[in-house]
């Protein structure tokens, strides 16, 4: 499969997850979308680890070059994990204190 098909997915994905960042007031539609921009990278970054390792391959038969972008991909995971669980902490915090989850209302919060 060409490498412009996942070019073109990712830009989709990422262009979704931007326009539902700044159009939209639920803090979980939020987060989401902005889970819905990292895996649009991380796809990104595996697509092309996989090209570069198959033009690595096809020259010498036991190269490790171009898996580099799958080991990036598995620590943004990781750090996506703990980020998860931190917002989705700070959003039940803010659901308990406000009885909303709209991102507007957070600016009565600052008097």
């Amino acid at each position: 499969m060409p490498i412009q098909y996942y070019i073109y997915l990712c830009l989709a994905l990422f262009s979704i997850g931007v326009t539902g960042v700044l159009t939209r007031r639920n803090a979980i539609v939020v987060f989401m979308c902005i889970e819905l921009m990292l895996n649009a990278v991380n796809l990104l970054l595996v697509a092309f680890s996989k090209m570069f390792h198959g033009l690595a391959l096809a020259s010498d038969a036991t190269t490790t070059v171009g898996i580099e972008g799958q080991v990036f991909v598995f620590f943004i995971m990781v750090v996506a994990a703990a980020e998860v669980s931190v917002g989705l902490a700070i959003i039940v915090m803010m659901y308990r204190n406000t009885h909303s989850v709209d991102i507007n209302f957070l600016n009565r919060l600052k008097n």
